[in-house]
């Protein structure tokens, strides 16, 4: 009977040994994923060496500049200089937010021109 009884606490010693290892291991392959989810959010949040994103901020002052130019020079009377102007930012910017609303604007001062 003692035999028994020894034999059941080295068996219950062995089974929670086994638990926590298997629960060290799950714990640790836990913290691994969790570290890649974090590196990939940061790689998602943080763009290594990219400056196109700087640059294309910094051109678009200059692209409203330019549409602004162009459009008060059409509204002083200058409907030649307003199309340069837009003829300006659409040639350096074709790509530009503003790209649609020259190009209407080229053809509003074009009708104006033509009716001089």
């Amino acid at each position: 009977m003692r035999q028994l009884a020894w034999l059941v606490v080295i068996a219950l010693i062995g089974a929670i040994g086994y638990s926590l290892w298997r629960l060290r291991a799950r714990w640790l392959e836990r913290q691994r994923a969790a570290g890649q989810r974090f590196e990939s959010f940061l790689a998602q949040a943080m763009p290594a060496a990219n400056p196109a994103p700087q640059i294309e901020a910094a051109r678009e002052p200059q692209e409203k500049l330019l549409l602004e130019a162009a459009a008060k020079a059409g509204e002083a009377g200058e409907p030649a200089l307003a199309i340069q102007l837009y003829a300006r930012l659409l040639s350096r910017y074709p790509a530009s937010s503003f790209a649609g609303q020259a190009r209407v604007a080229v053809e509003a001062q074009k009708r104006k021109l033509a009716k001089s």
